[in-house]
């Protein structure tokens, strides 16, 4: 979809009017002072200019008091969250104030608003189902907001309304920016009364949606949640990078669903194949929809919120859709769970794989003979039990001198070093494990056996795609083979591209992936 042509409004030339007259002539004459981002004012240091990857000392002379008054006089006040403006722009001025509460530093930062930003979301922003937008400070989060307030009141004609925190959105003064269109602002007079000023927007206004900015703390998150519950499209950014991030953050993962410990009773334990306390979503998520900004015209969008924290809780890896704008104004959209590319690395790879693996010694590699295996101050018992559930091609060997591998702990090496570095000597390879444990010697013989390079991305792919086949045709479950955690990843992934239902089930390290529909 050709977007529409870019415009950009900043009203630079009222942040550089407020600066005083030495910094401001050589801004002014500055040859990137069309790519402003910001101008810091250090009290007794040399005023900076910063842009896009650069800074520049714009001045020899040390910002002064009167330097700051001179900035303080000319904008609105500052909030209790040290943040003011110019009216009627998006420009923002930050305070820093010394222990007596004196200003002792500012930075002015340019706002523009960007129009046409949208057009990259705009099936998603008119399909009615809040959206939650996170990303790394300065990516751009605020003015795609203010972007798409202006579309969804401007032309989709929605009743909208900005709570805004800190003027940011709509801009400082009581009348906003035109960036925001005909949407209508709330401004909050104290940070910490946002979620209370969120609430009151939807019972006295009658929003169809509410743009906020910042979602920061659990009231208002909670504030977000029942304004979502009376059927509001809901607008928002909150504090985080990616969603795995804000799900990890226990003040806020409330947006997307929450989670608690769930205790099973023992035969539901045993029915999933995992341990008795599990985690998993404790509510709808407020947000039906997550777009992680990468960068500014770059985004990862999560359709289906609560089956994508469903899966992470389970362990497998979301598989978003990602969107980019090319540099023709188009929007390419690319699935990330393409699964036909991923065959096609991995049989590019397979190569690399079975050469690397011919070239290991041959006591290290299954054969048509069996590998003798000794247990050095290992149970045996284990061991047998071992060598019989992974059906490897093993006999246990009564005495090291006809061994072909040993297996031995720690402790014992340590104990009879000389020993082990004669079998050593005489090309017997010795493998240590950390303790006498049954996974311990269940993950030697992985090893041994190379079990997770020889049990391939490729036959699991191959696995995986059979099953689904089967379970299209004639809706039965089908349980694949023990592998490992990373080639289940695999098998899920494919198995969510066919839009089929799976799960890990077993435990190690006879753990499989289960699909069904």
């Amino acid at each position: 979809m050709a977007n529409d042509e870019q415009r950009i409004t900043d009203d630079l030339r009222l942040l550089i009017s407020i600066l005083p007259p030495h910094i401001r002539g050589p801004l002014e004459g500055h040859a990137q002072v069309e790519s402003l981002l910001e101008v810091i004012l250090d009290l007794g240091r040399e005023p900076e200019a910063r842009f896009p990857g650069t800074f520049d000392l714009i001045s020899d002379t040390p910002v002064t008091e009167i330097d700051i008054n001179h900035v303080v006089s000319r904008i609105g006040a500052f909030g209790d969250d040290n943040r003011a403006g110019i009216t009627r722009t998006l420009h923002r001025i930050s305070a820093i104030r010394n222990r007596q509460g004196v200003i002792v530093g500012l930075t002015c930062r340019v706002g523009r608003a960007v129009f046409g930003t949208v057009d990259i979301i705009r099936d998603v922003v008119e399909s009615g189902q809040s959206i939650l937008i996170l990303g790394r400070p300065g990516v751009g989060k605020t003015t795609k907001l203010r972007e798409v307030a202006r579309v969804l009141a401007d032309d989709l004609q929605k009743r909208v309304i900005v709570v805004d925190t800190s003027n940011e959105i709509a801009g400082d003064g009581d009348i906003p920016h035109p960036g925001i269109g005909r949407s209508r602002r709330m401004q909050v007079p104290h940070v910490a009364q946002q979620h209370g000023v969120m609430i009151e927007a939807v019972e006295n206004h009658m929003p169809e949606v509410v743009v906020i900015d910042e979602i920061g703390n659990e009231a208002e998150a909670l504030a977000a949640r029942t304004i979502a519950e009376r059927g509001v499209q809901l607008i928002g950014t909150a504090h985080g990078n990616t969603l795995d991030n804000l799900l990890q953050n226990p003040t806020l993962n409330d947006l997307v669903g929450g989670i608690h410990a769930v205790t099973l009773s023992d035969e539901e334990a045993r029915r999933r194949g995992t341990q008795k306390t599990v985690l998993e979503r404790k509510a709808p998520p407020t947000f039906a929809l997550v777009i992680e900004m990468v960068e500014q015209d770059k985004l990862a969008v999560y359709h289906d919120v609560a089956s994508v924290v469903d899966s992470l809780l389970r362990g497998v890896p979301p598989t978003p859709e990602i969107r980019f704008m090319t540099g023709e104004g188009i929007v390419e959209r690319v699935s990330s769970a393409a699964v036909p590319r991923v065959e096609e690395e991995i049989e590019a790879q397979w190569g690399e794989y079975r050469g690397y693996i011919e070239e290991m010694p041959s006591a290290r590699l299954p054969s048509e003979r069996p590998i003798y295996i000794y247990p050095y101050a290992v149970a045996r018992n284990k061991l047998e039990r071992a060598i019989t559930e992974l059906g490897v091609n093993a006999i246990m060997a009564r005495h090291m001198e006809d061994a072909d591998i040993i297996i031995t702990v720690k402790q014992q090496e340590r104990r009879d070093s000389a020993r082990l570095e004669d079998a050593v000597h005489h090309g017997v390879p010795v493998h240590v494990i950390r303790s006498n444990t049954y996974q311990q010697i269940i993950g030697a013989l992985h090893e041994i056996y190379r079990l997770d390079r020889m049990d391939s991305e490729v036959d699991a792919l191959h696995e995986a795609r059979a099953a689904v086949r089967e379970v299209l045709s004639t809706s039965r479950p089908i349980e694949l083979k023990p592998r490992s955690s990373y080639l289940r990843r695999l098998q899920h992934k494919l198995a969510n591209q066919y839009n089929l239902s799976s799960e890990s089930v077993g435990t190690e390290p006879l753990r499989r992936v289960r699909i069904s529909k």
